[in-house]
């Protein structure tokens, strides 16, 4: 009973202390497990896996086409006449008034541009492969972008936070040298439009923070009610962190390898079409009889082989398939283009990437560097005007220049954290 007593009386002490007992906050959310996240959920990488299932199941059907199939017919036809009592069969093409037969065998096709289709299959099937890659990619690209912008985020609202607490602290000060007579009202006044001004700046940071948690929670599946906090952005980012990164070559990059799998997909496409006007042959063999009765005997008697093979040789089809080669081609001859032109915007995104990393680098020293002198001057600025040797326009404007270094330097941080995010990946095989 002591102890509940002492209980009681601690947590009443507490809450006229105004201590009151917070929700821990949640673990920050790595980058590794926000990707995995974000690959399982629906999404333009689930499709690109569904229509690569579809290209490789299109393999099967077109490679099976180069087989012969297999297959087993039974037909039974009664062939009655209206006349009566008569044994004869009423239609002239039927062999009996009643017929059985039943064969097994095979049937196929021999065609030029068979082989082509499966060759253009297959080069599809790469495309898609390598699409499924890249929308992969895109995917992590998007998420990275909306991790480290909630990161971004995040740090900007601490910093007007610190912003507002240092522009609360001085609008005291003023406030209270107001009282006694020691500054006119008009500093008061800026002090408080100071303040304003400060916690404008800390609403639309968290406006902002929120608005880049729900991007984000989209791509990782999460509810507005789960809970969700990142990682910090890297503090101090340096050009080593850069130099090791060194990009695969170009053409083993999923943007040229679906390019150029596109192309030869293309390239066999005309083949099938140029195959078009040449000759084909279809054959079948069985094995059966065809009978008027069920009779062993009978059936002894008409059992046997059946061989048949039939030429097709086209002559004039009026230019259709002269017409869809030549489309065969100028979509091949497209692709090429546009692998050249990949090419070669592949190259500058990774010169634009190094570039923006080694850039963010530099701004990112700067600005610390600023920040710590922008600090070391609103010190200064507000002990001058303490002691009434400046006036408060120069603490304000010292408050204000440190509260844009603060985000000059968060932004260099999270430029550094995209630019890097992009070399890695070029650096990925």
């Amino acid at each position: 009973m002591l102890s509940r007593s002492f209980g009681w009386m601690l947590l009443a002490v507490m809450q006229a202390a105004g201590v009151s007992q917070q929700p821990a906050p949640p673990p920050p959310l790595s980058l590794a497990d926000a990707s995995q996240r974000a690959l399982q959920q629906a999404s333009a990488y689930q499709q690109a896996l569904a229509d690569e299932q579809v290209a490789a199941l299109d393999v099967t059907q077109v490679r099976a086409a180069l087989l012969p199939k297999i297959r087993s017919l039974s037909t039974v036809t009664y062939n009655k006449p209206l006349t009566a009592h008569s044994t004869d069969p009423a239609f002239i093409a039927q062999n009996a008034a009643r017929e059985y037969q039943s064969l097994i065998g095979a049937e196929g096709s021999l065609d030029f541009g068979l082989r082509a289709a499966v060759r253009r299959s297959y080069e599809l099937l790469a495309a898609a492969h390598a699409g499924t890659e890249l929308a992969r990619r895109e995917l992590l690209r998007s998420l990275r972008e909306s991790y480290f912008g909630l990161a971004l985020a995040t740090a900007k609202r601490g910093a007007a936070e610190e912003s507002l607490s240092a522009a609360e602290e001085f609008e005291k000060v003023t406030a209270l040298q107001q009282e006694y007579g020691e500054v006119p009202e008009v500093d008061a006044i800026r002090a408080r439009l100071q303040t304003a001004q400060r916690r404008d700046d800390l609403e639309q940071a968290r406006v902002q923070e929120t608005i880049a948690a729900a991007a984000l929670r989209v791509l990782i599946g999460y509810q507005s009610s789960d809970a969700l906090a990142v990682s910090s952005l890297t503090a101090e980012p340096s050009m080593a962190e850069i130099e090791r990164l060194t990009p695969v070559s170009i053409m083993q990059r999923p943007q040229l390898v679906q390019a150029a799998a596109q192309q030869r997909a293309a390239r066999e496409d005309a083949a099938v079409a140029r195959a078009e006007r040449l000759p084909s042959l279809t054959y079948s063999a069985d094995e059966g009889f065809d009978s008027r009765s069920l009779r062993a005997d009978e059936i002894r008697q008409h059992a046997g082989y059946l061989i048949t093979a039939s030429l097709r040789i086209p002559i004039s089809d009026w230019g259709a398939a002269r017409a869809r080669q030549r489309q065969a081609e100028i979509r091949a001859e497209s692709a090429a283009r546009q692998l050249a032109l990949t090419q070669r915007d592949i190259e500058q995104q990774d010169l634009r990437a190094r570039e923006a990393a080694a850039s963010a680098v530099r701004r990112a020293a700067n600005a610390r560097a600023a920040v710590a002198g922008a600090r070391q001057n609103a010190e200064i600025s507000i002990a001058r005007y303490r002691a009434g040797e400046a006036p408060i326009l120069e603490v304000t404007d010292a408050l204000t220049t440190l509260a844009q270094q603060r985000v000059s330097l968060q932004q260099a941080l999270y430029d550094f954290e995209v630019a890097r995010a992009q070399l890695q990946e070029a650096a990925a095989p």
